[in-house]
């Protein structure tokens, strides 16, 4: 079985290393300046600025002339012209394969943050028929099997209560948290310690530029 190699970036940014072939999720605002660069493909989830950072990804692309981009019309629209044949526009249901990784498209809509903010489009990725899931800024459930589950544990648009529900829905095999810039020091431990006893599974976080096998 091989092995893939996911790293922690900060935020909601992942990287994903198999077969010495690089894939990264979200390297948006608040994520590292280089977080897109050396990547062959980079996937986006939607368009706000802590998951789609316009310098970052134009830099990448720059850099590497064979690196690609897979994300929706929102994102692809402000890309596309200036990359011709290179950012390719995904939905819900779709299925693709970059840089090596096998990728399923689950999601169509941005969570709620209030009634009064129209919903902007979101989708999340399933690699290699379930490894890892990263929903984006929604607590989509796969209809899938998810071995490790990026958690998006604390955002404007939820609450710890629903964070631990959508762990028991999903019933990864184990959660690493994601979307996490805005959590302090101080209340991480409340959030691993409520997350863990009561989501059903192995909770984990991992610091900026740490990495784990999965």
């Amino acid at each position: 079985m091989v092995t893939m190699k996911l790293t922690k970036k900060s935020h909601a940014c992942v990287r994903l290393e198999k077969d010495g072939r690089v894939l990264v999720l979200d390297p948006g605002g608040f994520s590292e300046q280089d977080a897109a660069l050396g990547a062959e493909a980079i996937l986006i989830t939607h368009e706000h600025a802590d998951h789609f950072d316009e310098d970052r990804l134009r830099a990448a692309l720059d850099a590497d002339p064979a690196a690609e981009i897979w994300t929706l019309k929102s994102v692809a629209d402000q890309l596309a012209a200036a990359f011709p044949g290179r950012v390719h526009t995904v939905g819900h249901g779709d299925t693709f394969t970059a840089a090596g990784f096998d990728v399923q498209v689950h999601g169509e809509l941005h969570a709620v943050i209030h009634p009064d903010i129209p919903r902007i489009t979101n989708v999340g990725y399933l690699i290699d028929g379930g490894k890892v899931f990263h929903p984006g800024d929604a607590l989509t459930v796969p209809d899938h099997p998810v071995e490790t589950l990026m958690l998006p544990v604390m955002a404007p648009w939820n609450k710890i209560s629903e964070v631990i529900d959508y762990v028991r829905e999903v019933k990864p095999q184990r959660a690493y948290d994601v979307h996490d810039a805005l959590l302090t020091d101080l209340a991480r431990p409340i959030y691993d310690r409520q997350i863990g006893a009561l989501g059903g599974t192995d909770h984990q976080r991992l610091a900026p530029g740490a990495s784990a096998d999965v």
